[in-house]
C-alpha cells in the first residue's frame, strides 16, 4: 500500500476553497512563456517524412528569492547550455529576464505602487486594460510570486467587504459593477492567497477551544469545603454525658486494671 503524502493529509483539513487555490497555485499548468507550444499530437518531418509525437514539455525554471518580491509575468531564470564555438564544447549558461522598476496604479485600492516587473508584465497589464484587471484575471499559477498572490487577495477582500474608497461612494459602486464577476464570498476571500503555514495557523485559531484557567487557591478552597461537608455528613457514635464534677476527679484518667 502506498504511503499517504503528509502535505495531502494536511490539505484535507483545510477548506475546499483553499485546497482548490493551493493546488492551482503550486501544481496548475502555467502559460507557455519560454517555449512555443505545438498543436496536435503528431508531426511529420518535412525532409525525411518521419512521424514523431509532439511533446509540449515546459522548460524547467529557477525562481530566486527576489522573484517573490516582484511581478515577473511568468518569466524566470532559465538554466541550460550554450555552444559558443563550433569546435568547442558547450558550456553552462543562465538566461535572466529583464527587470525594471515601474509604478503601477490600482483603482480599487486607489494607490500607486512601485514594483519590480518585466517588459512582459507591462504588456500584460496593457492587454488587460489596467493593473487590477491583470491581477484579478490572471490565474494564481501564472502570478506565481507571493507579492502577486497577496495583491490578488487584497483586491478580492476589498471587493468582498466593499469597504474600499469610503469617501467616494459613486466610484465604489462603479467599480463593484465593473468587477462584479470577481466578487467572492467574504469567507472564501479570507482564505485566498494564504501560504500553507498561514492557512494552518488560521485553522489552528479556528479549532482552538478556549480553556478557562482556574486559580489554584480557588480550586484548593473548593476541595477543602467539600471535605468539610463530607465530615459533617458522617455519623459519629454518641457518648454518655459527663458532668462538671468529673473534671474534678484526679483519679479518673489514672485508673489501673
Amino acid at each position: 500500500m502506498s504511503a499517504i503524502k503528509p502535505r495531502t493529509t494536511i490539505l484535507n483539513r483545510l477548506p475546499a476553497c483553499y485546497q482548490k487555490f493551493f493546488k492551482e497555485w503550486k501544481y496548475g499548468h502555467q502559460a507557455a512563456v519560454h517555449y512555443i507550444p505545438e498543436e496536435g499530437k503528431w508531426k511529420r518531418h518535412p525532409e525525411t517524412g518521419a512521424v514523431k509525437m509532439i511533446q509540449n514539455k515546459p522548460i524547467p525554471l529557477t525562481y530566486p528569492k527576489e522573484f517573490n518580491e516582484g511581478l515577473w509575468g511568468g518569466e524566470a531564470i532559465v538554466r541550460g547550455f550554450e555552444k559558443r564555438h563550433q569546435l568547442r564544447r558547450r558550456v553552462p549558461h543562465f538566461w535572466f529576464p529583464t527587470l525594471q522598476k515601474s509604478v503601477l496604479y490600482s483603482e480599487i485600492l486607489d494607490k500607486h505602487m512601485e514594483i519590480v516587473v518585466t517588459p512582459r508584465t507591462l504588456r500584460l497589464v496593457d492587454q488587460h486594460y489596467g493593473f487590477d484587471n491583470y491581477i484579478l484575471q490572471t490565474p494564481p499559477q501564472d502570478l506565481k510570486s507571493n507579492l502577486g498572490i497577496k495583491l490578488k487577495r487584497t483586491l478580492l477582500l476589498a471587493l468582498a467587504t466593499q469597504d474600499f474608497l469610503p469617501n467616494n461612494k459613486a466610484k465604489r459602486e462603479e467599480l463593484l459593477q465593473k468587477y462584479q464577476k470577481h466578487i467572492l464570498p467574504e469567507e472564501e476571500a479570507e482564505w485566498y492567497g494564504l501560504t500553507l503555514p498561514e492557512a494552518l495557523e488560521k485553522l489552528g485559531k479556528l479549532e482552538e477551544v478556549p480553556i478557562q484557567k482556574i486559580p489554584l487557591k480557588i480550586k484548593f478552597r473548593e476541595e477543602f469545603i467539600e471535605q468539610l461537608k463530607e465530615k459533617q455528613t458522617e455519623v459519629t457514635p454518641t457518648s454518655p454525658k459527663s458532668s462538671w464534677t468529673d473534671t474534678l476527679n484526679p483519679f479518673k484518667f489514672n485508673k489501673t486494671v
